[in-house]
């Protein structure tokens, strides 16, 4: 690409998109670090504060973890609304200001109540991952979109990658309440980045002060679609993760069976990471549509021979394969969904796509569960294999007109 080319594809969009994408994909990995750091080392801060007996200590602990993502994903719509009608920037920094004290306030807790209520806050307050797909997907060039999206995606699951492993290991060097007070000065340090180096283009004066709803959206099936598709992306992920230990212990000697199936886990998000940026700006050469079908497709092909693996290193190399595929799903599906609403309405539909994720992560457990123990482990593969070529198949024969003529802006 030449640089009369590079300048004319950067004018459709904010002049400032580069840098406002640096600094989302910083915020987005910190902010996604903090909140699954706590993991490894939950049920020991859980006991600490008072909590006893085995049972017990891993339902609060289960309680606490997931309360963050719970109210993220009830609260997602209702600040992409906001961000439409008052801007998405202060979005960004409500959340990570937000995000900063409450994980600095964790630090600080006395008891298993006040835990549990800061990390509904958290979730509530914070975000700041899900605007700053909103920031992107609104500012930057819409022909290099998928590039930039993508981009971000390998930011946020990269901190989902990390996070776990920062925390096995950063409690045992500073202590636990200090590592919660080093997490919230970093989310900090994206606070201040935030508000001195994203630069938001002001909106047309018919936009201000205005959210677009359904109505204003070109073609509901299209957007429907996508967040059906956007939680199976996830449902994909997740399914597996309630019996991967139970599967990886029919090949795998005892004493390995945990740190293989940790192994497992993070193959899958270290190939996403990998192949989202690259499979975004395909998606911006091609057709978003056709790396959608193409990537469903492919993961559910790479599911059929994980059901019958017999050795760890066909699993961990299946499961790295299908986050190579996987990685190109998110950021085509929201260029998909931004290039078929307004400006006005941008936000809160991008909203609800970030809720059918977080469903994703809800449902794909517990039907993987329900299945793995009623139909055994094979079941679970075969299952999430099947309705990803359903979602493949979807995908494939929706005519892409609409992605071509993009929706007028107001």
């Amino acid at each position: 690409m030449t640089l009369l080319e590079s300048t004319k594809d950067d004018s459709a969009g904010s002049r400032y998109w580069k840098r406002n994408l640096a600094v989302c994909v910083f915020g987005s990995f910190t902010t996604i670090v903090s909140l699954t750091l706590i993991l490894p080392f939950l049920p020991l801060y859980v006991e600490q504060l008072g909590v006893g007996g085995q049972a017990a200590i891993a339902q609060w602990s289960g309680a606490c973890f997931a309360a963050a993502f719970f109210t993220a994903g009830m609260i997602a719509p209702l600040w992409g609304k906001l961000a439409d009608r008052y801007g998405r920037k202060i979005m960004l920094v409500r959340a990570s200001l937000g995000m900063a004290i409450g994980m600095s306030l964790m630090g600080f807790v006395d008891n298993i109540w006040q835990l549990f209520g800061l990390r509904l806050l958290v979730g509530l307050v914070g975000g700041y991952a899900s605007g700053s797909m909103i920031l992107v997907a609104t500012q930057s060039p819409k022909n290099r979109s998928g590039w930039a999206l993508g981009t971000l995606s390998s930011g946020i699951m990269a901190g989902n990658l990390v996070g776990p492993l920062i925390g096995g290991v950063l409690p045992k060097m500073i202590g636990i309440r200090e590592t919660f007070f080093l997490v919230g000065s970093l989310i900090f340090f994206a606070f201040l980045a935030t508000v001195f180096l994203i630069h938001e283009d002001p909106r047309p004066a018919a936009a201000r002060g205005k959210a677009g709803g359904w109505s204003s959206v070109a073609d509901r099936r299209v957007v429907f679609l996508m967040l059906g598709l956007g939680l199976l992306t996830v449902f994909a992920n997740m399914s597996i993760e309630p019996i991967i230990t139970i599967f990886v212990g029919q090949f795998v000697p005892q004493p390995q069976v945990t740190f293989v199936s940790g192994l497992v886990i993070s193959a899958t998000a270290l190939g996403s990471v990998l192949s989202a940026s690259y499979l975004g700006k395909l998606g911006d050469r091609l057709n978003p549509w056709i790396i959608i079908a193409a990537c469903m497709a492919a993961a559910a092909c790479l599911l059929l021979p994980q059901a019958y693996a017999v050795a760890a290193w066909q699993l961990i190399g299946l499961r790295f394969a299908m986050g190579l595929a996987l990685g190109g799903l998110l950021p085509s599906i929201t260029s998909v969904i931004r290039n078929n609403v307004t400006d006005s309405n941008a936000g809160s539909i991008l909203g609800y796509l970030v809720s059918s994720q977080f469903a994703g992560q809800v449902v794909g457990p517990l039907l993987g569960g329900f299945i793995g123990g009623h139909l055994g482990v094979h079941a679970v593969f075969l299952t999430t294999a099947a309705l990803l070529a359903v979602g493949a198949a979807l995908a494939r024969t929706m005519t892409p007109e609409a992605i071509r003529r993009p929706a007028p802006h107001h």
